[in-house]
């Protein structure tokens, strides 16, 4: 399969860098406004295969997309310390209107992953330029929230966190849910799992949980300046699950009604493979949590409408 990333920053290169370690497609082509940023990349990245899967990794020019089933979309301005993700949107809107554009001029017929953020707004306003069906524009949504959560439960249980079947729902983003009620690990209900081990999930551990999910991006941006590892990774896992027609239940964002907030994009947990999002799961969510999707989504939606 052959898969494009427009925008060969970080995130875009660690997307690649992930596909190319774990042999997903067969060809990669970058592009970038940066001709010698995308070269670089794609020639490092070409250096790894010999350690990792036979694949092509090259730079070209948006005609290069040309036969490409999914094309990243990691284009666009950074996220500054201290600014929201909604504050990028203003600034990404304006890249977009050109990038979806070019891409659809040559690859018509390929799925569009969106990575920019803020995600869930500019998957929504891929999806309205673009003109394709919902499920072929896939924001990256909450896959990295969800893996952040997973992450940090399992850690705090001593477990790994593939074990660990729990979804962060909504923007991704301050507005994000963490979906407590229906965390599953093995086939038990968390709380009765954290009683058989000892390790109770207290209110104090759902606080220092929660807040290790919702301030991961900013305590990163502070460190070093921005995320690449875990998005990319997220990215890459995305793609695989369309290569192989997997059918994955991934937290990934798309347009859709959620609750009865109607056309919206926001993540919730949905089915992956082939043709893109084929299928939406409705998680059972206590009073409290629905309320949190619900205004989840109705900021989005905001957002949106208050671009015209």
């Amino acid at each position: 399969m052959k898969i494009g990333i427009v925008g060969a920053g970080m995130v875009g290169s660690a997307a690649a860098f992930a596909m190319a370690m774990r042999g997903i497609g067969t060809r990669i082509t970058l592009v970038d406004l940066d001709e010698a940023r995308a070269r670089a990349e794609a020639e490092d990245i070409a250096h790894a295969v010999p350690f990792a899967h036979q694949m092509r990794v090259e730079a070209g020019h948006y005609a290069n997309l040309q036969g490409a089933e999914v094309v990243i979309l990691a284009a666009g301005v950074s996220q500054r310390p201290g600014e929201t993700r909604l504050e990028l949107l203003s600034r990404n809107c304006l890249v977009f209107q050109e990038v979806v554009s070019r891409v659809m001029e040559v690859a018509p017929g390929a799925i569009l992953l969106v990575a920019s953020n803020p995600v869930d707004i500019m998957g929504q306003i891929t999806q309205e330029i673009s003109g394709l069906p919902p499920g072929r524009v896939i924001g990256s949504g909450t896959i990295l929230d969800t893996a952040r959560f997973r992450s940090l439960l399992g850690r705090h249980l001593g477990i790994a966190p593939g074990s660990v079947h729990g979804y962060v729902l909504g923007e991704h983003g301050d507005s994000e849910v963490l979906a407590w009620s229906n965390v599953c690990v093995g086939s038990l209900q968390l709380a009765d799992f954290a009683a058989q081990i000892g390790a109770a999930v207290t209110a104090d551990v759902r606080t220092r949980i929660d807040a290790g999910v919702r301030r991961a991006a900013y305590t990163i941006i502070e460190g070093k300046g921005a995320t690449w590892y875990g998005i990319g990774a997220g990215l890459a896992r995305i793609v695989e699950a369309i290569e192989t027609d997997e059918q994955a239940v991934l937290s990934v964002s798309c347009m859709s009604d959620v609750l009865d907030i109607q056309g919206v994009a926001c993540s919730l947990p949905r089915v992956v493979g082939r043709a893109g999002v084929v299928a939406e799961l409705v998680p059972n969510l206590n009073a409290e949590e629905k309320a949190g999707l619900r205004a989840s989504a109705a900021l989005l939606k905001a957002a949106v409408e208050g671009l015209g």
